[in-house]
């Protein structure tokens, strides 16, 4: 709440009475609204009521009322206009005080007062981590104003530019904390109103960059920066200042720190999506090895996010991701995601991973784009492994890949998927059939004990590939362990 100084501590006016300076200058009594005409009293008015609780001087009100071409008779007439003001308010709405004169309105009826009031309390809200309530506050304080104060009176036009700062700071401060909270799309059209209205003001264009960047629409984010710097040269000769430079950096770059990462929900679940391991599971300790290597989780050492296995049908692909991804579980304590990408459109995945997440239904977006940003932006700040499998092509992969530099994503395909390895920087391994021993421990725990020459039999038609050995593993026990075909 607004607060007078001590030094000022005396009777208050009229209660009923309200003051509006926050577009067209307003003086309600009980809520009817009070006539005055004269613009000298509406000057002194304002200049006493901007200045609630201090002395203004008799000097300082013939500058307000004359901006500088003053008559001799000003004192008098300030003195006349006091004396109807008071008429109008009230006697003692006006007080005298050497060298003026001063007003002492209730703390909430002026509406400058509740403006600055409330944006105080969302910087005090901001400090304590609550947004959602800064923005509230912001929000009502944002919407005091009716337009622009004070436009006939030129005496108070340093009052007018700092009141003007003010809003634009709050209305600035407000579109941030709405794009940390994932309301960056909302704010878009706002942004490029304030764009048109103040073309100068950085903040403003270095705002809607990333709401651009946040919401999927990377090119209208650059676009805006060009034509910054092209506005800017063209009017005052100047580059963009280092702030605006250093994002149009970071959105080139496509730098996982612009998709700040959701306050989750508390009790959120973490997801834990993998299907169980296949087993029995044997031999492919070299490959196992060279998943830990290039997927530990490491901010010290810049690493390939993405993995892609790749080889034929049932060598064992998805057996080989889910087993270490099982393994390794402890270094995503964020969660684990998998998807079987056969004949499923990117965003139906997103959908669902987004729903684990903890995203609720209602907030999902319909724009694909905006459904990338948003599932860049709650994964960006976690350490988790996302499993891809059966992945056609690149395309395919490209809008699930997580934003956070500690998540990790293992792709399976029978496509070498060149183009995710070329673009990306993905790690590829060449998945090959199971080694003689391998296939052999494999073939002698699914059949168990059998004739040494059925074992061998089902060794020579399966080439090493783990699936044709479940296979004929599964028709042996079938058939009571004995072979007479074998799957092609």
């Amino acid at each position: 709440m607004w607060k007078f100084p001590d030094t000022c501590a005396g009777p208050m006016m009229d209660e009923g009475l309200r003051f509006r300076l926050l577009g067209p200058m307003q003086v309600l009594r009980d809520g009817a609204e009070l006539q005055i005409c004269a613009s000298r009293e509406l000057a002194i008015l304002a200049s006493l009521v901007l200045n609630a609780g201090r002395v203004v001087s008799v000097d300082r009100l013939i500058e307000t009322v004359w901006a500088g071409s003053a008559p001799r008779s000003a004192r008098r007439q300030i003195a006349i206009c006091v004396s109807r003001l008071r008429r109008i308010l009230g006697a003692g709405a006006i007080e005298t005080s050497s060298p003026g004169y001063l007003i002492r309105p209730a703390p909430d009826s002026v509406d400058w007062l509740q403006f600055r009031a409330l944006v105080a309390r969302s910087r005090r809200e901001v400090a304590g981590k609550n947004r959602e309530e800064a923005v509230r506050l912001l929000r009502e304080a944002l919407a005091l104003w009716r337009g622009n104060p004070f436009e006939d009176i030129r005496g108070l036009r340093y009052d007018v530019a700092r009141m003007e700062e003010s809003r634009l700071e709050a209305a600035e401060a407000c579109l941030e904390l709405e794009i940390e909270l994932g309301q960056h799309h909302q704010v878009i059209p706002e942004l490029l109103a304030l764009v048109a209205e103040h073309p100068f003001r950085e903040r403003v264009r270095a705002l809607l960059m990333l709401a651009h960047y946040r919401a999927g629409r990377r090119a209208d984010a650059l676009r805006t920066y060009q034509e910054t710097r092209r506005y800017l040269r063209d009017q005052i000769g100047l580059e963009p200042g280092p702030a605006l430079r250093h994002l149009h950096d970071q959105i080139l770059r496509d730098e996982s720190s612009l998709m700040r990462q959701p306050v989750p929900r508390a009790g959120m679940v973490v997801p834990s999506q993998l299907p169980p391991r296949v087993v029995p599971f044997v031999g492919r300790g070299e490959e196992m090895a060279a998943l830990d290597a290039v997927l530990r989780p490491d901010p010290e050492v810049a690493l390939p996010g993405t993995t892609v296995l790749s080889g034929p049908v049932g060598v064992g692909k998805t057996a080989l991701a889910l087993q270490w991804a099982h393994d390794r579980a402890d270094w995503f304590p964020d969660g684990h995601l998998f998807a079987d990408l056969d004949e499923a459109e990117p965003a139906v995945v997103l959908d669902r991973f987004l729903r684990a997440l903890g995203v609720p239904r209602a907030d999902l977006p319909a724009d694909r784009a905006e459904k990338v940003a948003l599932f860049r932006s709650w994964t960006a700040r976690r350490r988790l492994v996302v499993v891809l499998d059966r992945a056609r092509d690149g395309a395919q992969v490209l809008p699930l890949l997580p934003g956070g530099a500690n998540c990790r994503v293992l792709v399976t395909s029978t496509n070498p998927l060149d183009e995710l390895v070329a673009r990306q920087g993905a790690h590829r391994e060449f998945v090959r059939p199971l080694g003689t021993e391998a296939a052999r421990e494999l073939a002698d725990l699914l059949v168990g004990k059998v004739e040494a020459q059925a074992v061998t039999d089902l060794l020579a038609h399966s080439f090493g590939n783990p699936l044709r050995l479940r296979m004929g593993a599964a028709r042996m026990r079938s058939r009571g362990r004995h072979v007479t075909t074998w799957p092609g």
